[in-house]
């Protein structure tokens, strides 16, 4: 299992805190420390749609020129925006086989690892 996130951001903090109290072992990428690829974007576009993954509550995006936030009109505009900012990714991402899920959500962890 991989687990997207940045370390100082206190919804993967509970994240990773869930997994380790439920013995679920993982792989950490940092968005901060190694960024993210156009195709890892590309492929969660194509699972779940750049929305679901698109953080327009987040300081990163409340921050923007409007005129930047007013030209993200599709999928074209909204992930390379991403990749350059990779905080507007809804965090933690959680890739586990054929799972792939946006936050934190305990219910949703406990049913997918069966806890």
């Amino acid at each position: 299992m991989k687990v997207y996130g940045i370390k100082n951001c206190n919804t993967v903090q509970k994240a990773l805190d869930w997994f380790k109290n439920n013995g679920v072992d993982y792989e950490f990428h940092d968005f901060k420390k190694l960024g993210i690829s156009e195709e890892k974007l590309q492929e969660w576009d194509s699972k779940a749609g750049y929305t679901h993954f698109m953080n327009k509550q987040g300081l990163t995006w409340k921050q923007l020129d409007p005129s930047v936030k007013e030209s993200v009109k599709g999928v074209a505009e909204a992930l390379p925006l991403l990749k350059e900012k990779t905080s507007m990714i809804k965090r933690p991402v959680i890739e586990d086989g054929g799972f792939l899920f946006f936050g934190f959500d305990e219910q949703a962890y406990k049913q997918h690892f069966n806890k």
